[in-house]
């Protein structure tokens, strides 16, 4: 039993360790809002504390219609990432909460994603804060602001 009991100590003793590390290293590594990570500023970070999104530090030059804004955005490479893409509608409202963190935005209207129909799709007005599916359609040209998941 002695025995036994030297081996399963033997055995947790090393695994205690190497969940510690574990722990300490994904702790060290939590990224925050408003921080510069994987070629972006971060404006939302998950649960984990590991896991979230990063907008692109400036917007796109001009203004596009819709088909042109998720093209832009899906061509787009920076920081040495090339998964950019036009934010979804909930996405954009995230950002627009944090505007300030991330920094750059114009008092303008930004293009979402999300679409409504063949004729409409999402935006959101930064200086209002006013998400709309109508009014304008995809013809009518927007700011544009990349995303990327990390």
């Amino acid at each position: 039993m002695k025995l036994l009991a030297k081996a399963c100590t033997a055995l947790w003793i090393p695994l205690f360790i190497s969940l510690s590390m574990v722990s300490v290293s994904a702790v060290s590594s939590a990224v925050s809002i408003g921080q510069r990570y994987q070629g972006g500023i971060v404006f939302y970070v998950d649960e984990s504390r590991q896991h979230g999104l990063v907008a692109a530090t400036r917007d796109l030059p001009g203004e596009y219609e819709w088909q042109g804004a998720k093209d832009a955005g899906e061509r787009f490479v920076d920081g040495g990432f090339s998964d950019w893409y036009l934010p979804g509608k909930w996405e954009l409202n995230k950002l627009y909460l944090q505007k300030s963190a991330v920094g750059g935005f114009s008092d303008n209207v930004y293009w979402s994603s999300t679409e409504v129909n063949a004729n409409y799709a999402w935006y959101q007005g930064f200086g209002s804060g006013v998400q709309k599916n109508y009014g304008y359609d995809k013809t009518t040209t927007f700011r544009v602001r990349p995303v990327r998941a990390f």
